[in-house]
């Protein structure tokens, strides 16, 4: 299937947006970016999708909030920062969908709650309340008290979680490049791009793993470990850019370029090991 064909029978999306995505160059949100996004959002739920929405952008919300804090890196400033940030990076996520007479919702997720049975049985019932009854649910991790041995680290994974305790039919992930290309196209232009991808074991022998973004906490090798748990489960997942001009609508009417990861169920207790 194209990346075209995979929306169009896709009912349950889950949409996955980086730090890079929602940050001008100067660090601050992109209140233009996030507007453009709950249009395109409202148009799919208009065509009777259900969409759930994983959101970094915390700390460099809180960063924008309040001058001085920018370079410091204690562990206690970071979560502080993230605390702040998530008040403002919420307030202005919940202003771009009131534009489109939609309702959002917060949910901030710890490792821990993806290992509890109970706990995972009280997000998926919310998550499906939440979307039954047409509202936007917006997750994050909760950096606010998380710390590294409870932390999940980057929202490429915490998505694929989602994804899969959602029951999704789709899992689509915002970077600042188009899909996976056989080397950093921003450092050789002879890097192609990987449209898609049915074996990522093969995949991995062809290409070159980038590093973490400017103000990210992932990069291509978290994008694959998302992409495993994701077809794992029976899901596939998309990677592309989310700088493109309309960069949902373009995908769904098949104008937009980047790498589908075809599902593959027989990874599934693969992926849940990793």
């Amino acid at each position: 299937m194209t990346i075209q064909e995979t929306i169009a029978a896709s009912r349950k999306i889950v949409i996955k947006f980086g730090s890079n995505s929602l940050a001008k160059a100067d660090g601050t949100i992109n209140i233009d970016f996030l507007n453009l996004i709950a249009e395109e959002c409202a148009a799919l739920i208009a065509r009777g999708k259900q969409v759930i929405i994983v959101s970094s952008g915390a700390q460099v919300a809180g960063t924008s909030a309040i001058d001085g804090w920018a370079h410091k890196k204690d562990q206690h400033y970071r979560q502080a920062l993230a605390a702040i940030g998530q008040v403002e990076l919420m307030d202005k996520w919940r202003a771009a969908f009131k534009k489109q007479a939609l309702h959002v919702a917060q949910l901030l997720f710890i490792k821990e709650d993806f290992e509890d049975y109970q706990h995972t049985l009280n997000m998926r019932n919310t998550l499906f309340t939440l979307v039954d009854e047409g509202v936007v649910p917006i997750i994050n991790e909760n950096d606010s008290v998380s710390f590294e041995e409870n932390s999940i680290g980057d929202n490429d994974n915490l998505s694929a979680l989602t994804a899969i305790l959602w029951s999704a039919d789709l899992l689509l992930l915002f970077s600042d490049i188009d899909g996976v290309y056989t080397d950093n196209p921003k450092e050789n232009p002879d890097a192609r791009l990987v449209e898609c991808v049915g074996n990522i074991d093969e995949l991995l022998k062809g290409i070159t793993l980038g590093k973490t973004n400017s103000f990210g906490t992932g990069g291509i090798k978290t994008k694959i470990q998302a992409a495993r748990k994701s077809t794992g489960a029976g899901i596939p997942m998309i990677l592309a850019n989310s700088k493109r001009e309309r960069p949902l609508t373009s995908l769904a009417d098949g104008t937009g370029k980047g790498t589908l990861f075809e599902a593959n169920g027989d990874e599934i207790f693969q992926a849940a090991a990793n």
